[in-house]
């Protein structure tokens, strides 16, 4: 999987000219991470809200935001531009689930979630589902579905901090420093935490074909 890091595009030019109020400019800055900011929304939406809520209306709102409070982020940003979309995506999305869900609790089963902080949490089926739809053919469901419960069980097992560094490398994209930074750790404890994270689940599925290349 190939990494970038978001904000190398993100010209100051580019955010100098949206900032001073060009639509194209505007649209050009925000409209690039829109596909990765959706990505984030679908890893992280509630199951239970899956057909009443779209990803893309959650960024929609996000990105609607970003625009009146550019000029604020410009005179002193407090992070990298696409952390700090993604830092307004993710309060819209808890936003979203407070309307619609409230107190209620989680389903309990194998649909454990991945991480008890501030950030909404991803859950150990919807990453399998996600993982295994790049490494499986449908034609292959048996082995999917065994597949499927032994990436759900691995994940599980994994601490809530390590799993969620897992999330954010390979299924967010984030850099190690993104990671960090969104977690609020060391980059050594971030990478740390990665390599071993990354080495178990290597370790559990080293024969499933495409696996190596994948997470390569």
């Amino acid at each position: 999987m190939t990494r970038s890091t978001p904000d190398a595009t993100d010209s100051p030019d580019l955010l100098r000219r949206a900032v001073a109020g060009d639509r194209e400019a505007q649209t050009e800055l925000l409209g690039k991470h829109r596909d990765r900011l959706r990505a984030m929304v679908s890893l992280r939406l509630d199951r239970r809200l899956y057909g009443r809520l779209d990803a893309s209306d959650i960024v929609q709102e996000a990105l609607i935001e970003a625009s009146r409070r550019l000029p604020a982020y410009a005179e002193s940003p407090p992070m990298d531009f696409y952390l700090w979309l993604r830092q307004l995506t993710t309060q819209k999305l808890i936003d979203a689930h407070r309307r619609h869900l409230g107190a209620k609790k989680r389903n309990v089963g194998q649909d454990v979630s991945l991480f008890r902080g501030a950030l909404p949490e991803a859950s150990s089926i919807g990453l399998a589902n996600q993982l295994l739809g790049r490494l499986t053919s449908p034609t292959r469901a048996a082995m999917r579905a065994e597949l499927q419960l032994k990436v759900q069980e691995l994940l599980n097992g994994l601490s809530p901090v390590d799993r969620e560094v897992l999330v954010l490398r390979h299924f967010e994209q984030l850099s190690n420093e993104q990671v960090a930074k969104v977690l609020d750790l060391s980059r050594s404890a971030a990478s740390k935490r990665y390599i071993v994270a990354l080495g178990r689940l290597r370790e559990h599925l080293a024969t499933v074909p495409g696996f190596d290349e994948w997470m390569s």
